[in-house]
């Protein structure tokens, strides 16, 4: 999969890339990372890449020429986001589906923005990650280079760890725990240590109920709410919520 990220600030993306299971995706050819610097687009010898907005205001603006040149150079795949505050929100769903694109390309903005010729007839589309100023793209670029990339196939040694964890069936995820069995008067579920799997899937499904029931019900209300199945689970496993976290309460069953 080919992932291209356009910034003034490459390095920041580059060391990003060399770590961790980004890293290890691109070492296994499983990821191919190219970073493009948009100052390499100038043509002025202090590389310029913004200028003042029309109109006056406070800031500074990248200007169009420096991305459109790069490109129109370097070709990068196509869907092309911009990583602004106008865009969808990443989600696991929106991380997924990228996945599925094969390869796309993150343009980061900085200062105060961007020309808006270059949102209106540049790039495809728009990505957020959420509601706050950043001072620029690059920080968000990561996100969606960890969100996206631990999810192409063969990148994270666990299959499955993908499709367990927070978000993936739009619930949290389950507690988990590692030895030692007792630490500090502190046991593990005996649920866990029995060695019936089918009891501990289960009892790990009534877990990210109630976790997720309390600290975000509206994922459960996305969901469409509890269902009686989801009900009978939780009320199965309420016996063997002594000591539990807060979000872990009960009451909820």
């Amino acid at each position: 999969m080919r992932i291209d990220v356009l910034t003034i600030f490459p390095e920041m993306i580059r060391e990003f890339g060399a770590h961790s299971l980004i890293g290890r995706a691109a070492q296994q050819s499983l990821l191919d990372l190219r970073v493009h610097d948009l100052r390499e687009a100038t043509e002025d010898v202090h590389r310029t890449v913004d200028d003042s907005p029309f109109g006056g205001g406070a800031g500074m603006v990248l200007k169009a020429g420096p991305i459109f040149d790069t490109v129109e150079r370097e070709q990068p795949p196509r869907p092309l986001f911009l990583l602004g505050p106008g865009g969808r929100k990443l989600d696991q769903a929106c991380a997924q589906e990228l996945v599925a694109c094969g390869g796309f390309s993150l343009l980061c903005g900085r200062y105060e923005g961007i020309d808006n010729r270059v949102r209106e007839h540049l790039v495809d589309d728009e990505l957020s990650i959420g509601d706050f100023v950043l001072s620029g793209g690059e920080v968000a670029a990561m996100v969606v280079l960890e969100a996206v990339g631990r999810l192409i196939p063969g990148v994270m040694g666990n299959a499955d760890s993908a499709q367990e964890e927070s978000f993936s069936a739009g619930l949290l995820e389950h507690p988990q725990y590692t030895r030692p069995a007792d630490f500090r008067e502190l046991a593990v579920p005996a649920v866990l240590l029995s060695g019936d799997h089918a009891r501990v899937e289960r009892w790990r499904k009534a877990q990210s109920l109630w976790k997720t029931q309390q600290v975000r019900p509206d994922l459960i209300e996305l969901r469409g709410g509890l269902s009686a199945e989801d009900r009978a689970l939780m009320k199965e496993f309420k016996s063997e919520v002594e000591n539990l976290p807060r979000w872990q309460s009960p009451d909820t069953a």
